[in-house]
């Protein structure tokens, strides 16, 4: 009996043994593909009230704030401008019930595509509507305080695209860059949100990765979820006022790449944000003859989603094609998820996609936000503590590598 009872334990642990080895190869295969699992979710996720949508209404903007829940029903506040100074409300975030005010002062204008000033960069991308990660990274690296008031003097704070979807903080995080961008204004900085892929979807009306809750947010709004951001909101109008890619002390941002055939259109850099402009709300379609429309619009050779610097085995003379194109000696990307910010190519491609914390998710491994900073012509790697870390393109990235 010992002798039978000694074989199952011994093929027991066998099998245990077995099954750690291959749990820790999924592990390790889903960690090498970023993937990770979500542990707990936050109900306030689902928090309707406190939402603020600007719509404009004979011309004028008025403020629509939501208010309520499902046990007490859900009404609509509306705020209109009072004159023709300024006016505003606050935004609320129901993960730890804070908030900020936004101003609704400007009229909206197409920005510049080209800056030289020599004045400090902070990138980063990504955010996927994550507001608290996007707060907190701002706040450590001295960009702006916890009520979102601009603190980094004459500096440039890019957004690498992809702020929205993916996430339940889409509306909180795009009234933090529209308030940040008029802070700036106001300290002689600049606030640059460059379009990705995942705004020219939301600008489309293509919604299959935004949080289920806007849809029912824009019907309490009396509306479709297409008209959140459609050019009758504030928000989508301000969105499609922006650009694709812009270069900034003879470094390039844009949310893909920079295809090495922009060389062969031979377009300028406004040239390319006009026309990638101009279908931010058309969807996409291969056509049968290639224009240098469909090459900028396209959903792989467009600069809002290229991938080639990771997918494609570009040469370095490849890579300098497209810096020429626009004039660039340097590029910054999203939208490839990395696993820390860094260089490529010789450094010049500088990738800083990561995973950023979730709002209300709690994810195995844990997310840490990074972003990039560029000062005096040397790049930096900015940890989610506010650490800062000197960044070298080694050699084995020559070729993406």
């Amino acid at each position: 009996m010992s002798r039978y009872l000694s074989i199952a334990l011994t093929r027991l642990k066998q099998f245990g043994v077995s099954t750690l080895v291959l749990v820790a190869i999924l592990i390790a295969f889903g960690w090498s593909i970023g993937a990770d699992a979500h542990l707990f979710e936050n109900r306030l996720a689902y928090q309707l009230a406190g939402e603020v949508h600007v719509f404009y209404e004979n011309g004028q903007p008025v403020a629509h704030v939501i208010r309520g829940d499902n046990d007490r029903g859900f009404s609509v506040d509306t705020i209109a401008r009072p004159g023709a100074g300024a006016w505003g409300f606050r935004v609320d975030f129901p993960a730890d019930s804070s908030g900020f005010d936004v101003a609704i002062a400007h009229e909206i204008a197409t920005p510049a595509a080209t800056y030289q000033d020599g004045q400090p960069i902070v990138a980063i991308s990504d955010i996927e509507s994550g507001f608290g990660a996007f707060r907190q990274f701002l706040v450590a690296h001295g960009v702006a305080d916890g009520e979102l008031k601009w603190t980094f003097g004459k500096g440039h704070l890019v957004l690498v695209g992809d702020f929205v979807d993916r996430g339940a903080s889409t509306t909180q995080v795009l009234w933090a860059a529209y308030q940040l961008e008029q802070a700036a204004r106001q300290a002689g900085g600049t606030v640059h949100f460059i379009i990705g892929n995942h705004e020219i979807k939301n600008l489309q009306g293509n919604f299959q990765t935004a949080e289920e809750k806007y849809f029912h947010i824009a019907g309490i709004l009396g509306k479709r979820q297409d008209q959140l951001f459609d050019d009758g909101s504030l928000l989508g109008r301000w969105l499609a006022s922006k650009n694709v890619v812009e270069v900034i002390n003879d470094v390039a941002f844009v949310h893909g790449g920079l295809h090495p055939g922009l060389a062969e259109h031979r377009v300028s850099l406004e040239e390319i944000n006009r026309i990638v402009r101009a279908g931010y709300r058309t969807p996409y379609f291969t056509p049968v003859t290639v224009t240098r429309e469909s090459f900028l619009r396209s959903s792989t050779t467009g600069p809002a989603w290229y991938r080639g610097y990771f997918k494609d085995d570009l040469s370095l003379q490849e890579v300098e094609q497209g810096l020429r194109a626009v004039g660039a000696n340097a590029v910054v990307v999203g939208h490839t998820l990395q696993g820390k910010v860094n260089l490529r190519y010789e450094g010049r491609v500088a990738a800083i996609d990561v995973r950023h914390p979730k709002d209300y998710l709690t994810s195995f491994p844990l997310r840490r936000s990074e972003g990039l900073l560029i000062k005096d012509g040397q790049y930096f790697r900015l940890l989610q503590d506010g650490g800062v870390r000197p960044l070298r393109a080694p050699m084995d990235t020559l070729r993406g590598q």
